[in-house]
């Protein structure tokens, strides 16, 4: 069976995960480069079985209308450049139902407008669901990622610890 898909760009499929995805997403996982921007303790992952396992865990998240961590995929290849997510932030002391747009990509696709394109058709999603604003949060020196906030008409918020129990840049669309 096709995976389902979420939302279209120009360039993009956003879908959910196929068991076909786990070579991909062990590649993308496996590179310190990618994960040490990822969760309050970075870490690789380190066997094609975890991905199998990540793939299950995320496409059971992904049963929902509008929250999902999703599979990107080129139109022009077929190839999983990455993951976009929208998910509720964790809830605290000071959070009231706040959601999350994110992006993890492969080497390979960074420079590209990629990580944009697919942050850009997750907002607009989350919007048409009838969100009134979606937040990222991103470690203070993952330059990269703080640009493509900014390219996305977010607004900077400053430093927070509401979240993952790490500082992180955060903004607002």
């Amino acid at each position: 069976m096709d995976p389902r898909v979420v939302y279209q760009t120009d360039r993009l499929v956003v879908r959910d995960w196929a068991e076909s995805d786990g070579d991909r997403v062990f590649d993308i996982y496996r590179r310190w480069e990618v994960s040490r921007w990822l969760g309050a303790d970075p870490r690789v992952m380190t066997d094609r079985d975890a991905a199998s396992r990540t793939i299950e865990r995320w496409n059971a998240r992904n049963s929902d209308d509008v929250y999902g961590i999703w599979a990107v995929e080129e139109k022009a290849t077929g190839v999983v450049a990455g993951t976009v997510l929208l998910v509720p932030l964790p809830e605290g002391p000071s959070s009231k139902g706040e959601v999350e747009v994110g992006w993890h990509f492969h080497p390979d696709a960074w420079g590209r407008g990629l990580a944009t394109e697919s942050a850009h058709g997750a907002i607009a999603h989350g919007f048409r669901a009838g969100l009134g604003e979606i937040y990222a949060v991103v470690r203070p020196d993952n330059q990269p990622s703080i640009a493509v906030c900014k390219r996305l008409g977010m607004q900077p918020l400053g430093l927070t610890s509401r979240w993952y129990d790490a500082e992180l840049e955060s903004f607002v669309i």
